[in-house]
């Protein structure tokens, strides 16, 4: 999203995050750790340890408190879902999911959502939210993979140091999470994924480094063990690698009864325990008095308590919480006793914005899109994810059922709708009272479906694929999903309408990858996918179809031609073994020469870009290493629009890398007829591989070639240098 295309709302709401940043101070750490060291050496062990513990399930307003102390006072901490929005408060915005920030691919666009989503948990009164989520879509069916960013880890890692950056600079904790590699809801808290050095670094690291390099305050270590040794128990995890090699200053919670034991969590780097109880409503906990009982017995150091104490303050005075931090006004778990306060502002406009920016539009056959409403007089929609929820707003607890549209998965990473514009709804105002629109909802009722499409001039059919959080099961899908087919008969529904209807327009809202069996179906002329746009869908929709807005969104994963062409899935075994190595999403197909159905990064324009002049320059010296490359962009179609410029490095062949990896993109808005120069710098980061010999990291010599497109498989310019 630039400033050249966002609505005059919108722009007034950015003036207005740019005049409220000034009134908060983020911190160096250095400072932050000198006011924390002064207020710390103040404490108690009782007091260093209180305030690294929760007051347990459901015995705080938020999704987990800490106790506070008094005398030096130091107040109980408040850490509240999600990653996308305020979860169990009303007035708060539901905007898009961390997948849709991603296809956004816009670093302005994803900045902004963190800010706003940064102003809502502070001004309820906040500290902490728990997201970014950085978990990966490894395979395709993974169920809280719609939370994050994708398959590739630079697209993962600029999506959350965005977040970060925005959350934070409005004053609230971020959460890096779920430190590391869980990646499926089967078995996540029984399960060891193990995983080589090189794979685990090059991978798996990459957007918690990019996190910590944006300053993140916090990291929630996850469920699962790695390598045989549960994450929340991995000294090698949280002190040789979080803490010592990537220098994290913040502080490590466990994800919500993660913690495992007392003394051999903390020394492993632990410092905070979520929600506090060992298991949910028990008086007990691995912290609180069975820790300073471990002080006692000398199982854990006074110095580590200290150690623990000062990285949650630190924190706190990072982001400015020290100063006029508003008062706590959720209740979780009664939110009826909550007391009214809309932090909702103008942040709809941004969730429109955001919305439409992240809409990929997959096939466009004879440019059947944008549908001008002037010149339309009869359109069909159908399909149940069309319309609202037949039971209500919310029918479902953390959205934990399939009922009408798609506009989020289930689970913890979810958040309230203050209200739904269902693309009904959103197409029906958009189209205006000129244009008859013909509608059924009724997913297996062909007949009338077809009855419905024949005579429209467009047929619209609606479909989706579900899934969340383990702890939820929808349809028989535990968090996972069981296949990569549409749900509510899609499948069926899309043939039914294209077999009748010479202008199918089939639309999906899903959580990543399905499959498409009725892709080359000759009337199914293109093919939307808005993703999970939250609670303005129906309205960004209807701005991509009537062509307000142009499509400029792209897929952060691979669509394959067929299921069994992805090389990973979830795992029903105790170890879960990571042989793909480096070889994930479209670095596997590349590899293995596979040809996707979309390839990552595809999405069209309902104009045309041409890319000329590819340069490169590289200078290596010593230990300096400088490679900056150049492109010129032109829009050379009807309309304005904005392109994504990706750009991919292939690395000597002796590195023993991928094919190609993602190590640039830049959206860039161009009136029609105009062009601009695009630039990328490469430093040491985008050039390395971890060296196992080493143990550390490498920047091969020898020649790279950078290939520039519009996807993975759209290359346009490659030139070549060396190192």
């Amino acid at each position: 999203m630039h400033l050249q295309t966002l609505s005059s709302s919108a722009l007034a709401l950015l003036l207005t995050f740019n005049a409220v940043q000034a009134k908060f101070s983020v911190l160096s750490w250095e400072d932050a750790y000198k006011k924390a060291d002064s207020l710390v050496s103040q404490m108690s062990t009782k007091q260093k340890v209180d305030i690294a513990t929760g007051v347990g399930w459901q015995n705080g307003l938020c999704m987990g408190n800490t106790f506070g102390t008094e005398d030096p006072y130091f107040p109980s901490l408040c850490l509240q879902d999600s990653p996308l929005g305020v979860r169990h408060a009303d007035n708060v915005t539901s905007g898009v999911a961390g997948i849709n920030a991603a296809a956004s691919f816009d670093k302005k666009a994803i900045y902004e959502r963190g800010a706003y989503m940064g102003r809502e948990f502070r001004g309820k009164g906040a500290h902490v939210q728990l997201g970014p989520g950085m978990n990966f879509m490894r395979s395709p069916e993974g169920g809280r993979g719609w939370e994050a960013h994708g398959e590739d880890e630079f697209l993962q890692g600029v999506a959350a140091a965005e977040t970060i950056r925005g959350i934070q600079d409005e004053g609230v904790i971020a959460t890096a999470k779920h430190y590391i590699l869980n990646d499926q809801e089967l078995n996540r808290t029984t399960s060891s994924s193990d995983i080589d050095k090189r794979t685990l670094h090059e991978v798996y690291l990459w957007p918690f480094a990019r996190s910590i390099e944006a300053g993140v305050a916090s990291v929630m270590c996850s469920y699962n063990l790695v390598n045989g040794t549960y994450a929340c128990e991995n000294d090698y995890l949280m002190n040789t690698v979080l803490k010592g090699e990537l220098g994290f200053k913040g502080f490590v919670q466990s994800d919500w009864q993660a913690t495992h034991s007392t003394a051999k969590s903390v020394n492993a780097g632990l410092d905070m325990t979520m929600p506090g109880d060992i298991v949910f409503f028990s008086n007990d906990s691995y912290f609180g008095k069975n820790l300073t009982d471990a002080i006692d017995r000398k199982e854990v150091s006074e110095e580590r308590a200290t150690d623990m104490a000062t990285r949650i303050v630190a924190a706190w005075y990072k982001v400015g919480q020290d100063k006029n931090f508003p008062n706590l006004t959720l209740s979780s778990f009664h939110m009826e006793e909550a007391p009214f306060v809309d932090v909702q502002a103008n942040h709809k406009a941004l969730v429109r914005e955001i919305g439409a920016a992240s809409t990929v539009l997959l096939k466009n056959a004879g440019s059947v899109l944008p549908i001008d409403p002037k010149k339309t007089r009869k359109i069909a929609i159908i399909g149940s994810d069309a319309g609202p929820d037949p039971y209500g707003l919310n029918s479902c607890a953390s959205h934990g059922c399939s009922n009408g549209t798609l506009a989020q998965g289930w689970g913890s990473g979810t958040a309230d709708f203050p209200y739904m514009i269902d693309p009904l709804a959103g197409l029906t105002a958009a189209f205006g009272k000129n244009v008859e629109i013909k509608s059924t909802l009724d997913d297996w009722n062909l007949e009338n479906a077809a009855k419905v499409a024949k005579d429209a001039e467009y047929a619209l059919v609606f479909s989706n694929a579900d899934s969340g959080e383990q702890h939820i099961t929808v349809d028989g899908n535990v968090g996972d999903r069981k296949n990569l087919t549409l749900w509510h008969n899609g499948d069926a529904l899309i043939k039914a309408v294209a077999d009748v209807n010479k202008n199918t327009i089939v639309i999906i809202h899903a959580v990543g990858a399905v499959m498409m069996p009725w892709i080359d179906h000759p009337n199914v002329k293109a093919v939307v996918w808005p993703g999970l746009q939250g609670q303005e869908t129906g309205n960004s929709l209807a701005d991509i179809i009537t062509g307000k807005v142009n499509p400029s969104g792209r897929l952060p994963y691979t669509i394959a031609k067929d299921a069994s062409d992805y090389n990973a899935k979830p795992d029903p075994n105790d170890v879960v073994e990571y042989n793909e190595k480096l070889l994930m999403g479209y670095k596997w197909f590349d590899h293995a020469k596979i040809e996707p159905l979309f390839a990552f990064g595809h999405g069209l324009s309902y104009t045309k870009f041409d890319y000329n002049d590819l340069k490169v320059k590289a200078k290596k010296h010593k230990d300096s290493i400088s490679v900056t490359a150049s492109i010129i962009i032109k829009n050379s179609g009807k309309v304005d629009g904005a392109e994504i410029i990706q750009a991919y490095i292939e690395f000597p062949k002796d590195a023993g890398e991928p094919p190609k990896l993602l190590r640039g993109f830049e959206k860039v808005f161009l009136k029609k007829g105009k062009q601009d120069k695009i630039t990328f710098e490469f430093t040491k980061t985008e050039l390395s591989i971890w060296d196992v010999n080493v143990d550390g990291w490498v920047v091969p010599s020898g020649k790279f070639t950078l290939h520039v497109g519009a996807s993975s498989r759209d290359i346009r310019k490659s030139v070549s240098f060396s190192l």
